[in-house]
């Protein structure tokens, strides 16, 4: 029994040599996924901080937008209240300056025509 043939020691030999193979094999594949994963690990990991990068400077653009439309009511209302006193010393001024002396004029003429009269 512990003597083989040529022919059977030949068969055991390749058989051993292709499960070296496939061992081998088998290894470098688990290395290439183990890598991959690695990779593919190490890619989603940067897509999250990405995001979370890029979530934080949306929500401080939000917050920029938010203080921007308050600054800007702020101005409509004081540019509505600057347009009314505007429009008060306009008027003022139409009512003092231009009907008033025309009015004063009128009246000192009138008083004059009828004096020469």
């Amino acid at each position: 029994m512990a003597n083989f043939s040529a022919s059977e020691s030949g068969q055991d030999g390749s058989a051993s040599n292709d499960g070296g193979q496939l061992d081998s094999a088998g290894q470098a594949i688990l290395k290439l996924l183990h890598k991959a994963a690695g990779t593919a690990e190490t890619n989603s990991r940067r897509a999250l901080e990405t995001a979370q990068k890029l979530s934080s400077q949306l929500e401080a653009a939000k917050d920029r937008i938010a203080e921007l439309e308050a600054q800007l009511q702020l101005y409509r209302e004081k540019a509505e209240r600057a347009e009314e006193w505007l429009h008060k010393i306009s008027a003022e001024i139409e009512e003092r300056l231009i009907r008033e002396p025309e009015e004063k004029f009128r009246g000192d003429h009138k008083a004059s025509i009828l004096a020469d009269q």
